[in-house]
């Protein structure tokens, strides 16, 4: 009986250790806890890329809790997480859904953030997904026909660049071309190395003048300022007299002076024109007597 007593307990003993291994496997496994001091942060996300609950959160890279709950509203999700105690999370934490491992699964990053003050738990917080393999290779989808454009047009460039440079005339001319180049090159080199004295005078001959035109300049400042000066003064003068001959002119054609008056009064310039065609017929008269019997005087004075 004791025998049997004894097997009967350790069965039990065994069966209740593996409950609670199996529960704490279990527990494990979902995150299950029951510690009362844990903290939740609900975050809205535009796309959460299959993200499933009981994936694992991180906080700087060390996993510190993981995702209770996805709802959808309407064109966000709702992620519910859940975090240890000892999370200390800041206002300005950033929180983004991104890639776990290469096979597919999806984790919670958190940056805590630095300002002083800690974040509302209460309140929603705005998320945002980093992309994965996945959503790389939708993105190179998208782009693979252009990529195939490119790829093609690269490969004809470089069949043209490699049948001009097997081209033998274009081998050729790029060697001659080269050829004079080097030419030219050395006659450069010649010539420099032959005037080289010339060279030095001439850039000593305007090290010289420089100098002379500065030591000129010094020299004669206080005159070359008066000259200034002067010629300022000449052009404030001949602006001055511009104007008053403007004015002169705007009066006489305005007929506001004596000139204008004058050449603009009607019978005046009538009387001039009939004063110069008398003088004229007067002067054609004795010429015409000059030229035939002399200058004819016909006086007839009467003294008394």
């Amino acid at each position: 009986m004791k025998d049997q007593r004894k097997t009967e307990i350790k069965v039990g003993i065994t069966v209740i250790v593996s409950v609670i291994i199996l529960l704490w496997i279990f527990g494990w496994a979902k995150n299950i806890t029951v510690n009362s001091g844990r903290k939740e942060v609900n975050v809205a996300f535009d796309n959460v890329a299959a993200l499933e609950v009981g994936d694992p959160v991180a906080v700087n890279g060390v996993r510190k809790g993981y995702v209770d709950d996805i709802k959808i509203d309407g064109e966000r999700v709702f992620v519910l997480i859940n975090l240890d105690a000892d999370v200390v999370l800041k206002e300005d934490a950033q929180f983004y859904v991104m890639m776990l491992d290469l096979m597919g699964g999806k984790k919670v990053e958190i940056s805590p953030g630095i300002v002083p003050k800690e974040l509302d738990y209460s309140a929603p917080q705005k998320g945002e997904f980093k992309g994965d393999i996945a959503s790389a290779m939708a993105v190179f989808g998208s782009v693979e026909k252009d990529l195939v454009d490119v790829i093609r047009e690269v490969k004809l460039t470089l069949t043209a660049v490699n049948s001009t440079l097997t081209d033998q005339q274009f081998n050729s001319d790029l060697k001659t071309s080269v050829g004079n180049l080097v030419l030219l090159t050395e006659n450069l080199n010649k010539l420099i190395s032959q005037n080289k004295d010339e060279i030095n005078k001439l850039l000593n001959s305007g090290i010289e003048l420089s100098n002379s035109v500065n030591n000129f300049i010094k020299t004669n400042q206080d005159s070359i300022s008066q000259t200034i000066t002067s010629l300022k003064q000449t052009l404030e003068h001949s602006k001055t007299l511009i104007a008053k001959v403007n004015e002169l002119i705007d009066k006489t054609n305005k007929s506001e002076n004596n000139l204008g008056k004058f050449l603009n009064d009607p019978e005046m310039m009538n009387d001039i024109k009939t004063s110069i065609g008398k003088l004229k017929e007067l002067t054609q008269l004795l010429v015409d007597q000059l030229k035939n019997e002399g200058l004819k005087v016909k006086a007839d004075v009467d003294l008394f």
